[in-house]
This record gives C-alpha cells, structure tokens and sequence, in this order.
C-alpha cells in the first residue's frame, strides 16, 4: 500500500530540518574552536565534591630553590644581599657555616642554592665547596644547624705516554690524559727544561699521575708519580720521593737554586743583548733582560728563594719587583700590571711564589714580563744561570729509594707492579 501523501512530503522536510541543524552546530564548533579566547562550560556547584576538604595550593606552599654563583672579587654576604636575603638572616646563616668553612675563604666561582620561606625569609642555603664537599644550613624552630658532606675522592693511578707535535696540552690530550697534567709535568722538570723554548716537535713522554674524581665526576689531576721526557737527546727522568720532593734516576734532587722561567707557559720574544733596536724609542740601547709574551694578568714566579729589595715604578720598566737572593744574585721583574698582594721591602720569598701578574706598564708595547738578573751588581743573561741543586738523598736512603724508583720504572713501561707509598 502506497503511503499516504502526508507522510511522503513530511519525511523530506523532517529530514531537510535535521540537516539544517547539524549544519549549524558543527558550524559553531569550527567558530569555537578557531576563537583565541573559547568559552568553556562552567562547572556547577555540588556540595558533595566541595565537602571532600582538598587542600588548595599557593606559591606561597612552594620552597624554590634559586641557584647562584658568588662572583669574582664578590664575598658571600654581598652574593646573598644580591638574592635579597635580609642581612642578619646572611649574618645568622654564615655563622651557622663557620662550623665547618672558612666564610672568608669561600671563592669566586663556588655554586650554591637558597631557599625562602613563605614569609620571604632565608630559610635554607647550601653551598657545593669545588674538590672539597657540600655544606649545608637550615633555619629551625631554635635556630641555626649545618651538616658537612666531605666529597668523594677517588684516586686510581693512569699511565699515559705520548709525542710532541704542538703543543704539550693538546700531546696530553691525544695521549689520552687530562691536557691539565701538562702544567704539572712543566713544575716538574721546570728547573731543567724551560717549557716556553726548550721543547721541540719530535719529544716523547712517559707519566704516571694520579688520576682523580670527585662525587664521580673528574677533578684536576694529583700528583705526578713518575716521568720520563726526550728533549733533542737527551732524556730526562723524574721520581717522586720522601717529603714530595723529585728526583732524578741516581737520586739527586730536580731542584736548583733558580727556575728555568718565571712563567710555566710562555714565549721568549726578545733575548738578552748589548745592542737591540728599542721598539717604542726607536734607537739602539743594551736590553739586560729576557723578554717573555703572555696575556695580562698572568702569574709571575720569582725564580729563586730570596727577600724584596723594592716594589714600585722604575723609568721605562714601570710596575717592578726586585728580589735579592744568595750568592751575589738579584733578580727583575718588569712591566707588571699589579703586584701579587702583601708584597713590602724586606718579605722573604720563596721559590715559586708569585710576586705579581704581567701587564704593559712603563715603556711597553704590550703586555709581557721583562726578567732580569744580576750577580755582583753586573746584569748576565738569565738563560745562561748555573743551576745549583739542592741537597741528595742521603747515603742511608739510597737503597729504599732505588727501589721506589724501579717500581715506577716498571710501571712507566707500561707493567703493573703496584706503586707502594714513598718513604
């Protein structure tokens, strides 16, 4: 049976009307969803979730930790005023670290972190002391209390051995050492071989050092053990004995009464000379002293054990040190930027103190360190000093130290005979 003609034209427009609507609705979802700022359906009130008791959480519940870095020539207080800690909270706080730290000595570099509490007041800071552990302070209900974590040390004893073909870092670093260990390989041979001029493409080297970690990440290295260095012919050996003095394969020291440099890593760029073109005075004039490039601010050493004569500004040499030693010698040091501190007429010094840093003061070109020696009040030239060593292992001590020395020998060469404690 056909049905009747109602229905037939009422199902179309029933259908049309439906069409109509989805058309719209998913016309308002797109506009919806394209808005930058879309409506959301506002949750209505039930008494049944707003009776469950949930806590609310504020900024004010929350402790964040705000890292920091005390800055060079920077003291801890004035890195905390810089956070905006109060001053007696930083007062309160130091003295709390002063159990277990010299507040004084905490250096520029040393990473810490603060705490604040909801009052906005410092309520906790720890400070990571490099190659020595972490301290920490809590305020409390009664005050005050620290807790020391010493860091851990981990010391394993590494062989490398390697060829010069630039410079000694990067022979280190290829050797498959620390490139750091370059500087404690030059202060151990620094009174036989000068590591500014002396070296040449070709050398070969041995070390044994300590290799060290601290909390499991690497640390400057330690000591050095042993070593050998082939110098254009001639080989030169080092062992560490007694007190950490070094000596050579037949026991006597390394030490000499003048390093070779006053600088561990430089250039010679002007030589000792009776005649030499002055380049800022445009004439010929004697140069009593070697010259050596370096960056400003650059340590110098005094190459010798002796006392201050003077520190002040000479013509031409401006910022100078002068040190007296034994024997009839005194030595120069020109040009300085500034003076190491603490420095006055009649300080002894010692051997590898550093005395002031490298500058272009006085009649200068740029920045270098001018070093001169006298003996006898008549200027020599310093790359021709005799090196006098100091007092050999005594006849009584020969046979414990050949033995030390073989044991590194054998490790040297690549063995595995255990490294025991020297005397």
């Amino acid at each position: 049976m056909a049905p009747p003609t109602k229905i037939r034209i009422l199902v179309p427009l029933v259908l049309v009307a439906v069409a109509c609507a989805l058309a719209a609705a998913t016309q308002e979802f797109a506009n919806l969803a394209r808005s930058p700022f879309p409506l959301y359906p506002t949750l209505s009130y039930d008494p049944v979730i707003a009776g469950r008791g949930e806590p609310s959480l504020s900024l004010e519940d929350v402790s964040v930790p705000v890292p920091f870095t005390v800055g060079r020539r920077q003291t801890l207080a004035a890195a905390l005023d810089g956070l905006g800690v109060a001053p007696r909270d930083a007062y309160d706080a130091a003295s709390a670290l002063a159990e277990h730290v010299d507040v004084r000595r905490i250096r520029a570099g040393e990473d810490g972190v603060v705490w604040f509490d909801d009052e906005s007041r410092l309520a906790r800071l720890r400070l990571d002391l490099d190659g020595k552990g972490r301290v920490e302070v809590v305020r409390g209900a009664e005050g005050w209390t620290s807790r020391w974590d010493e860091a851990v040390r981990l010391v394993e004893v590494r062989r490398v051995q390697g060829r010069l073909d630039g410079f000694l870092e990067n022979a280190v670093r290829k050797a498959g050492g620390d490139p750091r260990l370059a500087y404690k390989m030059s202060n151990v041979l620094q009174w036989d071989l000068d590591f500014n001029r002396d070296l040449r493409t070709g050398d070969s080297f041995e070390v044994l050092y300590e290799d060290v970690t601290l909390d499991g990440e690497s640390a400057p290295p330690g000591d050095v053990l042993a070593m050998t260095y082939e110098n254009r012919g001639r080989r030169y050996e080092a062992y560490r004995y007694g007190d950490g003095g070094y000596y050579d394969a037949e026991g006597k020291p390394l030490r000499k009464m003048f390093l070779r440099s006053p600088l561990p890593f430089s250039r010679v760029t002007s030589r000792f000379s009776h005649r030499r073109y002055h380049p800022v005075l445009k004439v010929n004039r004697p140069h009593y002293g070697v010259d050596y490039g370096a960056p400003t601010g650059t340590s110098v050493r005094v190459t010798a054990s002796g006392t201050i004569v003077s520190t002040g500004w000479t013509k031409g040499g401006g910022n100078t040190v002068k040190v007296r030693h034994p024997n009839g010698y005194m030595t120069a040091y020109l040009h300085l930027s500034r003076y190491a501190k603490g420095l006055y007429k009649g300080k002894s010094v010692r051997q590898e103190d550093v005395i002031g840093y490298v500058g272009a003061t006085g009649l200068a070109t740029g920045p270098h360190l001018d070093y001169r020696v006298q003996k006898n009040g008549r200027w020599i030239d310093p790359l021709s000093l005799p090196n006098t060593p100091a007092d050999p292992i005594p006849d009584a001590e020969l046979v414990s130290f050949f033995t030390h020395r073989d044991e590194l020998r054998q490790r040297l060469a690549g063995g595995t005979a255990k490294v025991t404690a020297a005397p």
